[in-house]
C-alpha cells in the first residue's frame, strides 16, 4: 500500500472477525505469545459487548482488506483525578508497514481521546520493538516508568 488515504479507521464490525483473527494472530505471534482460539473469541466478545470496557478499531484499506488493528479503553488515574485511555495492542499487516496505518490508528485513538476528554492515552511497548518504538518517539513522550508484572494469589 503506498498511501494512507485509500485507507479508513472503523470500529470493528461483527463480520470482520475472519481478518480480525488474522491480525490479531499476527500480532500474538510477533509478540511470541500462544494465543487460543478460544482466547481470541473470548476477545472478540469483549470488543461487541457495550458492558466491557476494550473497543476495537481497524483500519481497511479500499479494497475492503484489513490492514491494522488497535484495542483500547479507559482506565482511571485516582492520582490527578482523571480517566486516560490505554492502547492494548496495536498491529499492522507486514505488508502494509510504513505506509502511514499506524499513524492513521493512533491519529483516531487521540481523536477518541480528545472527544472522551482523556487526560492522556497511554500503551507499553517491547524494549527491543525498535521500530514501533521509533514511531511512537514521533507521536508520543517517552515516560520514565518502569513497568512490573505481579502473579496474583500467595
Amino acid at each position: 500500500m503506498s498511501e494512507t488515504a485509500a485507507v479508513a479507521i472503523r470500529p470493528v464490525r461483527e463480520g470482520d472477525f475472519a481478518q480480525w483473527r488474522a491480525l490479531y494472530r499476527g500480532y500474538a505471534d510477533f509478540y511470541r505469545v500462544e494465543q487460543t482460539e478460544e482466547a481470541a473469541r473470548l476477545v472478540w466478545s469483549w470488543i461487541h459487548d457495550p458492558a466491557h470496557e476494550v473497543e476495537g478499531l481497524v483500519a481497511e484499506a479500499a479494497d475492503g482488506r484489513l490492514v491494522g488493528l488497535a484495542h483500547f479503553r479507559p482506565f482511571a488515574r485516582p492520582l490527578s483525578a482523571s480517566v486516560g485511555g490505554w492502547l492494548d495492542d496495536l498491529f499492522v499487516d507486514p505488508v502494509d508497514r510504513g505506509s502511514g496505518v499506524a499513524d492513521l490508528l493512533l491519529g483516531a485513538l487521540r481523536g477518541i481521546g480528545a472527544e472522551r476528554g482523556w487526560s492522556v492515552v497511554r500503551w507499553i511497548t517491547a524494549d527491543d520493538n525498535h521500530r514501533a518504538r521509533s514511531k511512537y518517539d514521533q507521536v508520543a513522550t517517552r515516560t520514565m516508568w518502569v513497568t512490573y508484572d505481579m502473579a496474583p494469589g500467595a
